[in-house]
């Protein structure tokens, strides 16, 4: 009877010892929940955190490459900031930006180089529950233009004669290139002319000669008696052989054309046609005459003139959108000339650019028996490296880039001028 006693005694005690614990148990269960959600999900938070800084450092090297050309530290960080806007797809202003908690800092250091920080919280979604709002990402890059600081943008322009006024810039002649070079060959008396009303903003405008005259305008980072540098495509752009048969020939009418390639001899296109020509290698023998209003569309094409006397001629109001092969024997070459005769040489010819109503060229023009003349208002930018005798600007608006394209031979582009060091 004793022992029964006992038993039952042992068996409500041992099943109360386990009530209490399965209790225990429940209240730990009940307070690591919480916990648990915060470790996983800061996991969570943790990994889109990481995802947005890898974005964000992207963003930056590709806003201080192009920073790095601005040699005004206002106009640095305005670049710096708009890039980043416009990569990202915001469009929150820079004090929206600011009150966001967003910061982006600019250095500009001793070689040249510029560094950027950009910092910017991460909103949290799970870790909101230990009051952990944001988690502070923060990258950097430093940018530094081609070559150092004895170089300052790739070459853009290359006028090569040695003869007097072999740049002729006259009143409304507008020029912005920011991040191009312009190489002037002349060490004539003067080598250059640059008149009043004129805006010339590059780089670097190197001139091999010393003796000039600027009656007045706007004309940055001039470089007198400077190592100019040398023609790149000289000897580097094979030559084809020109077919006896035409492909195109004499006047002709109509809304729009498409023609493919092949030579074209002396043609005039009547009205204000729409002309494309196909990808390839197109021709041009003779003169090409283009009327007032035409539309010019020539993606993934290279024009060559066999002579002097071949050329595209305007009449004004053009449009012309053109762009220069990616791949074959002429990628990069969206117009150049005969260079291996030499009577074709020493026989320098005018090249007229003239009254574009919008115009936008992707490529290398070699053209260095060319005097140009350009009287074209662009509406787009160009990426263009132009080789030329001379040049004579007239009221042109010119919003140039340099090309960064494929070259001659399967060479890289020259990049825009600028690298990331770190």
């Amino acid at each position: 009877m004793l022992f029964q006693t006992l038993s039952s005694e042992s068996f409500r005690t041992a099943a109360r010892f386990g009530r209490d614990r399965a209790g225990n148990f429940s209240i730990i269960i009940a307070l690591l929940i919480p916990l648990l959600l915060v470790v996983a999900g800061g996991v969570v938070d943790i990994v889109h955190a990481m995802g947005q800084k890898v974005r964000f450092q992207d963003e930056l090297d590709a806003a201080i490459l192009a920073a790095v050309h601005e040699t005004d530290a206002d106009r640095q960080l305005e670049t710096a900031t708009s890039h980043i806007r416009e990569i990202s797809d915001s469009d929150l202003s820079a004090l929206e930006m600011q009150e966001a908690g967003m910061s982006l800092v600019l250095v500009s250091n001793g070689d040249g180089s510029l560094t950027g920080t950009l910092r910017m919280p991460h909103p949290t979604a799970f870790l909101k529950i230990i009051h952990l709002d944001t988690i502070p990402i923060s990258v950097s890059a430093t940018a530094i233009k081609a070559g150092g600081s004895d170089s300052a943008g790739a070459g853009c322009i290359y006028a090569l004669g040695n003869v007097s006024q072999a740049v002729l810039i006259n009143s409304g002649a507008r020029l912005d290139a920011k991040e191009c070079e312009v190489n002037v060959h002349s060490t004539a008396a003067p080598a250059f002319i640059m008149n009043a009303g004129a805006v010339i903003d590059t780089a670097k405008f190197c001139v091999k000669g010393a003796n000039y005259i600027q009656n007045g305008g706007t004309l940055s980072n001039l470089k007198v008696g400077c190592s100019v540098a040398d023609d790149p495509y000289a000897g580097k752009i094979a030559e084809p052989a020109v077919p006896s048969t035409c492909a195109t020939q004499g006047a002709l009418s109509g809304a729009s054309f498409t023609l493919n390639p092949g030579v074209h001899c002396d043609t005039t296109f009547n009205g204000s046609p729409t002309v494309t020509f196909k990808p390839g290698l197109h021709i041009i023998k003779g003169r090409m005459i283009l009327n007032s209003g035409s539309t010019v569309l020539a993606e993934g094409v290279t024009f060559y003139y066999p002579d002097v006397g071949s050329e595209i001629r305007a009449n004004g109001g053009l449009t012309f959108t053109a762009s220069a092969p990616t791949t074959g024997p002429y990628a990069g070459v969206l117009m150049f000339e005969k260079t291996s005769d030499a009577a074709n040489n020493a026989n320098k010819q005018q090249y007229v650019f003239n009254g574009s109503l919008g115009e936008s060229l992707t490529g290398i023009i070699h053209l260095p028996n060319r005097n140009a003349t350009y009287n074209s208002t662009t509406n787009q930018a160009s990426r263009i490296s132009l080789v030329v005798n001379t040049i004579i600007m007239n009221s042109a608006n010119w919003k140039l880039s340099p090309y960064d394209g494929p070259r001659p031979g399967g060479s890289g582009g020259a990049g825009a001028g600028a690298r990331l060091v770190n």
